[in-house]
Formats: structure tokens, C-alpha cells, sequence
């Protein structure tokens, strides 16, 4: 189990203004919503407000003038900084790729010799879940990470399993809206049904062939973003 992160109010908070900003097509100079308007809008105190607009005007994105209101500063400057979180994060999970190969490569060849009945079964249950889902056009990630999470304990490596556990909050930023879609890796979804056919019937070599292939393709998804 990974640790939970802890979020600050004023984080939450800037981050909701930087997305009003975005979704109301704000430039510069536009004024946005006054603080009394905004404590009421995102549901927090004044003190936490402040200290997001704090932030903010550090970063360029807004002015606060006294006695006149808060207004965009530079909308350029905001969507620059858009461009750097996403190439942040895509370096981020082409980093974290890297350890995933590694790791979960390991996890999938003990897996595909170890595996017992009772979890092949819960496997079967699991990819059902996720094709009911994906055919419905619902989110899928939560399912998907159960799939890998099942995989992982198949591997019958209690080690293992620990150092995936330390791993984890790392590792779940694949399933959890990576770069901003919660769909970015649906052409995954094949590759979990012929891993897990070769796994079932204790095939290694292919088990690790699909394996790569769904890598390749998260990587191939990520450098496109």
C-alpha cells in the first residue's frame, strides 16, 4: 500500500483558478471573479484563497491591484507553463517506464509459472469487468489496475510484491488521468487478454512478448502526447 499524498487547501485551490482561467478563455488583462466570489465558488476561507493568489502572482499568471481586483497577467506565460508540467510529466512516466520494464517484466515471467487456478479465475473475472467497461465507454482504470495488481501477486514472490508496494504511488500515476486522459492507454487493452492467454497456459516466452508489446505502446502513447 503506497503512501497517500497530502494535498494543501492553496494547492487545490490555484490549481482550480488556473482552471477557470482555461476553461473561460481568459487573456490578459481580464478580471476574474473577486475573493469574496471565489471563497464561494471553490467552498474554502479567505486564508486559503489568499495564499493560492499568493502563489499565483509569484508565477506570473495573475496581478492583484488593491482597490481594483485580480486580473489574468500573462495568459501566455500560464499556457507555457502548461507546456512544461506536460513535458515534466511525460518524462516522469517514460522514467518510470523504465523501472515498470524491469520490474513487472520479472513479475510476469514468475507469473505465467506460478499462477494458480483461483486466480486465473480472478483474472477471467477482472477482464470481464474491464470488457463491459471499455464497451460501455466507462473509465476503465481502476479495473486495469486491478488486472496488474492480481499479476503481481500471482508472481508468488512476497519480495516482490513489497518493492511493488513501495512503488506504488508511482506506479498507480499510469492508471490515475495520466498527462491529463483518463483513456490515453485503451490500445492497451488487447495486450492484457494475450498476456494473460499466454500466462494461463504457463507460456513465458509469449507471455513476455505481449508484455513488451503493452509497453512499447504506453511509451508510444506517452511520446505522442
Amino acid at each position: 500500500m503506497g503512501k497517500i499524498q497530502k494535498i494543501l487547501v492553496h494547492e487545490q485551490v490555484s490549481q482550480e483558478i488556473q482552471n477557470y482561467i482555461q476553461e473561460k478563455e481568459l487573456s490578459e488583462g481580464d478580471k476574474l471573479p473577486s475573493v469574496e466570489e471565489m471563497t464561494q465558488m471553490f467552498g474554502v476561507g479567505r486564508s486559503s484563497l489568499r495564499e493560492a493568489l499568493r502563489y499565483l502572482e509569484a508565477m506570473d499568471i495573475i496581478q492583484v491591484e488593491n482597490g481594483k481586483g485580480i486580473f489574468v497577467r500573462d495568459v501566455n506565460t500560464y499556457r507555457f507553463m502548461g507546456k512544461v508540467k506536460i513535458e515534466q510529466e511525460r518524462n516522469f512516466l517514460l522514467h518510470t517506464l523504465e523501472v515498470r520494464r524491469a520490474l513487472e517484466g520479472q513479475i510476469i515471467r514468475l507469473a505465467s509459472k506460478r499462477i494458480t487456478d483461483k486466480q486465473i479465475a480472478e483474472l477471467e473475472v477482472c477482464l470481464e469487468e474491464y470488457r463491459k467497461l471499455k464497451e460501455a465507454g466507462k473509465d476503465t482504470s481502476k479495473t486495469d489496475l486491478a488486472f496488474h495488481q492480481s499479476i503481481i501477486k500471482a508472481a508468488g514472490n512476497p519480495v516482490l510484491e513489497t518493492v511493488m508496494d513501495s512503488f506504488a504511488g508511482l506506479y498507480e500515476k499510469f492508471f490515475n488521468d495520466p498527462l491529463g486522459n483518463k483513456q490515453l492507454f485503451d490500445e492497451t487493452y488487447p495486450f492484457h487478454i494475450t498476456m494473460f492467454d499466454a500466462i494461463k497456459a504457463h507460456d513465458t516466452e509469449n507471455a513476455m512478448e505481449e508484455f513488451y508489446k503493452m509497453m512499447d505502446c504506453i511509451e508510444a502513447k506517452i511520446k505522442s502526447v
